[in-house]
């Protein structure tokens, strides 16, 4: 059966792009390269920052909504433990990265590709599981006036803040994704937001996944 898509799931494949991004640039490292070490460090840290967002919404409007409807608390309890887990790895691989920003060295660079792999599997698990049991118990209320509230809220950032989320979440975008993107939400305003307002994370971060050699 072909798995619908969502908004979660577009989030979660902009993490997982992300992620994967971040493992490739570690492999075939130049040693001393602190350069390079500083913009990976950077760049991880807006994904870090949009992941944590996610998961702070998550738990604040998404999980009580379940809970609200009878999704067990048992499930919901393991989804905060998880964000718990992945918070950890994620500042884990923060403080490798500032590490090889600081030395640049092959050997720091090992352990940062060690600690990406860790919070690759950390966060995979979760996002699965999150799409796997949790998604079927939201799809019969996604029409309904609780959720309705629920999407209300997840929306209402600073306009500056809404432009970065779209610039970043188009980056590289896939096709499956796309379609349903501009299926939800008019083509017009995701190019003013994501073109306009993220225009400061298309400048300062996007260049920053490419290999030293694509940018010239």
């Amino acid at each position: 059966m072909t798995e619908q898509m969502t908004m979660n799931r577009v989030i979660h494949a902009a993490v997982r792009r992300d992620l994967q991004r971040l493992s490739a640039a570690l492999d075939d490292w130049r040693d001393g390269d602190r350069a390079r070490g500083g913009e990976l460090e950077r760049a991880f840290g807006y994904l870090r920052a949009e992941l944590t967002h996610h998961h702070e919404s998550e738990d604040t409007h998404v999980w009580p909504m379940l809970a609200s409807v009878g999704v067990d608390r048992e499930l919901l309890d393991t989804m905060e433990s998880e964000h718990e887990a992945m918070a950890d790895a994620l500042g884990r691989t923060s403080a490798a990265l500032g590490a090889l920003a600081r030395t640049g060295s092959v050997a720091d660079a090992a352990a940062a590709s060690a600690s990406v792999g860790r919070t690759q599997e950390i966060t995979e698990q979760h996002l699965r599981h999150e799409e796997d049991e949790l998604e079927p118990l939201l799809a019969p209320h996604h029409d309904s006036p609780a959720w309705k509230a629920v999407e209300r809220r997840l929306r209402s950032r600073p306009l500056g803040e809404t432009g970065r989320f779209f610039a970043w979440l188009t980056d590289g975008m896939a096709e499956p994704e796309r379609q349903f993107l501009r299926s939800t939400v008019p083509p017009p305003v995701i190019y003013v937001l994501s073109q306009g307002f993220g225009r400061g994370y298309r400048r300062e971060v996007a260049p920053l996944w490419r290999t030293p050699t694509s940018r010239g």
